[in-house]
């Protein structure tokens, strides 16, 4: 496979290294060349510092690349890699790799103001990060690791150009419906003035607003009600007849000012809402939101998203992620027994390792969440004995943190350090002996975690990347958006948009496509990971009862 590193370069030109040849071009010529090469039969990586700046361009001109590396997300996440000689990354130009970050959302384009940032010279970086993998122990892992999330920046882009289908009637009928008209810029809206009103007088407090945290907890404590904050769960649970309408208040408002007119206007074009993702968001490798919200789709506004004429939307998410990544990852093959068909949890009763369903899910979350009281910590105990292996990873995970250690994904993603993890508490009195085992027991819990949503992220990685090409074969021809394309991914959960005909071929590839995730990942222990998928005209129909679904899909998602 041939590698091509592409570098900005002053004065709107681009820097092509091909091997020992270089090629200056103008940036107006730059989608013509990279697809004369994606049609060459050779296959070609393309190395560039971030694919959120280059690939947009390129996808507008109606370019699609199969195969890049994306040396800022490399660069991170093998800064944090533990089995990579951090020597080998250092070079020209490598501090301000270092600080290189997400490019914001914004039009397509590639180049900004002149300066170093904008200017890295993307073959010496390409060629550390290189040299810095086939030198580790852990070479093949890692290999896979930056493939995966490479190919997962592809699929953002992706997904924002194509973007979600949307109706952007039925979404403002939807907020009509719930909050009433559309207010004038600045005002509530009438339902929310309404309720504003009701809790005023619930409070007898007439100038109260209840956007005002000092102001609603002080209106709450006249009333008698003492709390530490005013989260819908903590009101919940206080007797007053001013809390239903508060309740109702705070919901509202929330749809208002985070899926309201103003975020119509700002995400949603063309009948399409395009948001701006960020893989690795996280530190665990799971994907974060650059704006619009993408990954907090509320129930309220998923009407909206409905298949265009012809198309269908197929929904898959997978049962019971992380339980099974931590069988894989242990390679305990007792509980990756219980893991095989569609309800790991009802597995692990059927082997007789517990007497409920109920039981075995307290278990296993409490194990790698770090329950150790009340039912989830009597039932780790006795698992414990069951799983020895898969227990017994998280437990080491846990005391390494303790110890202020760094913890490792499967394939190699490092945990942030304990003094990067979180900031101590400033009322703790420093060299409090106290105060510091409580900081890294709390860091303890967080790489209990981390080594198995960690995992959890890379199979998710693995999934969307080889199922992006499915897609693409699945088309005959024509751009992106002719062919079934994804729209969205969650973590556990993926969305593909696709023509009538194709849902079937579609399913198909899903399911392929997390079969050959979990080889990728778990080669010497086969890992069941069943999906439940859903084909549906509207994403608000997904996995509802009575939704059509694909024959053998899985079963229970928690």
């Amino acid at each position: 496979m041939t590698r091509v590193s592409l570098s900005r370069l002053p004065g709107e030109r681009v820097l092509a290294v091909d091997g020992g040849s270089e090629r200056d071009m103008a940036m107006a010529d730059l989608a013509a060349y990279v697809e004369a090469r994606e049609a060459d039969a050779g296959e070609t990586r393309w190395a560039w510092d971030d694919t959120a700046r280059w690939y947009p361009p390129l996808l507008a001109a109606g370019v699609r690349v199969e195969r890049c590396h994306d040396l800022r997300l490399g660069h991170h996440l093998l800064r944090r890699a533990p089995a990579v000689d951090q020597q080998l990354l250092e070079g020209e130009q490598s501090e301000h790799w270092d600080r290189l970050g997400p490019s914001a959302p914004s039009a397509p384009t590639l180049f900004s103001i002149d300066d170093t940032a904008e200017h890295l010279r993307a073959d010496l970086e390409d060629a550390r990060q290189l040299a810095a993998v086939a030198a580790s122990p852990e070479a093949p892992r890692l290999g896979l690791l930056l493939a995966a999330e490479s190919s997962g920046a592809l699929v953002a882009a992706e997904m924002t150009h194509a973007g979600v289908p949307w109706r952007v009637d039925v979404h403002e009928r939807l907020l009509r419906d719930l909050l009433g008209p559309r207010p004038p810029r600045g005002a509530r809206p009438q339902r929310l003035e309404a309720l504003v009103a009701e809790v005023r007088e619930a409070f007898e407090a007439p100038g109260l607003n209840p956007d005002s945290r000092p102001e609603l907890l002080a209106a709450l404590r006249r009333a008698g009600l003492e709390v530490a904050d005013t989260r819908a769960s903590s009101l919940r649970v206080l007797d007053h007849p001013g809390i239903e309408p508060l309740l109702r208040y705070k919901q509202l408002a929330h749809l208002f000012s985070t899926n309201g007119w103003v975020w119509i206007d700002q995400w949603v074009s063309d009948g399409r809402f395009r948001p701006s993702y960020q893989p690795a968001g996280s530190t665990t490798g799971r994907w974060s939101s650059n704006g619009g919200g993408a990954l907090s789709f509320p129930a309220q506004v998923r009407p909206a998203a409905v298949a265009d004429e012809g198309w269908v939307f197929v929904v898959a998410d997978v049962a019971q992620l992380e339980p099974r990544v931590l069988a894989g990852m242990s390679g305990d093959r007792a509980l990756a027994q219980a893991a095989r068909g569609a309800d790991l949890y009802q597995g692990m009763v059927d082997a007789g390792a517990v007497a409920s369903r109920m039981d075995a899910k307290l278990g296993l979350l409490g194990a790698m969440y770090g329950a150790t009281s009340g039912e989830s910590g009597r039932m780790v105990a006795g698992l414990t004995r069951r799983y020895p292996l898969a227990f017994g990873l998280v437990e080491e995970a846990a005391r390494a943190g303790e110890r202020g250690q760094i913890v490792r994904t499967l394939l190699g993603r490092g945990s942030p350090s304990l003094g990067d993890a979180w900031d101590r508490d400033p009322d703790d009195p420093p060299g409090d002996p106290d105060a510091q085992a409580r900081y890294r027991r709390a860091y303890g819990r967080f790489t209990r975690n981390f080594v198995v949503q960690g995992t959890g992220a890379e199979w998710a990685l693995c999934w969307i990347a080889d199922l992006r090409n499915r897609l693409w074969r699945l088309g005959s021809s024509g751009p992106l958006d002719a062919r079934p394309h994804l729209v969205f991914f969650l973590h556990d959960e993926v969305v593909v948009h696709t023509p009538v005909r194709l849902a079937s071929a579609v399913t198909a590839a899903v399911t392929e496509a997390a079969a050959t995730a979990g080889g990728l990942l778990f080669r010497d222990l086969a890992i069941d990971f069943p999906l439940n998928i859903s084909t549906v005209r509207s994403y608000a129909d997904a996995g509802k009862p009575g939704a059509p679904e694909s024959a053998g899909d899985g079963g229970p998602r928690a």
